[in-house]
């Protein structure tokens, strides 16, 4: 392993034992929540947005330390910045984020709170092209109302 990855996972570990930005938002105007329910990781992400600013920001959930240390870097990084910038991040920003390489498994854990980000900032109900046979099974089986996906959710917006 190399002295850079060392760092990297250093960096990891550190926001997720000490994450940034945990916690909820009082009266958040965008609230989304999202999982994997391939290994049970879950975020959920509130946001306050000013001005076409990213207020204030937090998230809450379980899982892995890949996926919420991802979620602490992503608060950290998009806190204060216009909305227009934020909906620009992309997969390899925050794959340059976490300055580690993953495997197909793990990229999903890292790229979970990108993915409730983009949803919420958005307003997405689902996230397009990325469900798999499961996944839309499961969510037909166990979402009868045909208007939210099972795995994720969006309250309020702007």
């Amino acid at each position: 392993m190399s002295g850079m990855e060392d760092l990297y996972r250093e960096n990891i570990l550190d926001h997720y034992k000490h994450p940034r930005n945990r916690g909820t938002l009082e009266h958040p105007d965008v609230s989304y929540e999202d999982a994997n329910p391939l290994c049970g990781d879950k975020i959920r992400m509130d946001f306050n947005i000013r001005d076409g600013k990213i207020e204030a920001v937090r998230f809450s959930g379980s899982g892995c330390s890949i996926s919420q240390a991802a979620a602490s870097m992503l608060c950290e990084t998009i806190e204060g910045k216009p909305l227009d910038e934020v909906k620009k991040l992309s997969r390899d920003d925050v794959l340059e984020m976490l300055g580690i390489e993953l495997g197909p498994v793990r990229l999903k854990c890292g790229l979970l709170a990108l993915k409730t980000l983009k949803a919420g900032v958005y307003g997405l109900p689902q996230w397009p092209g990325e469900e798999d046979e499961g996944e839309v099974e499961q969510a037909r089986a166990t979402d009868f109302s045909g208007t939210q996906p099972a795995n994720g959710r969006r309250e309020g917006h702007r």
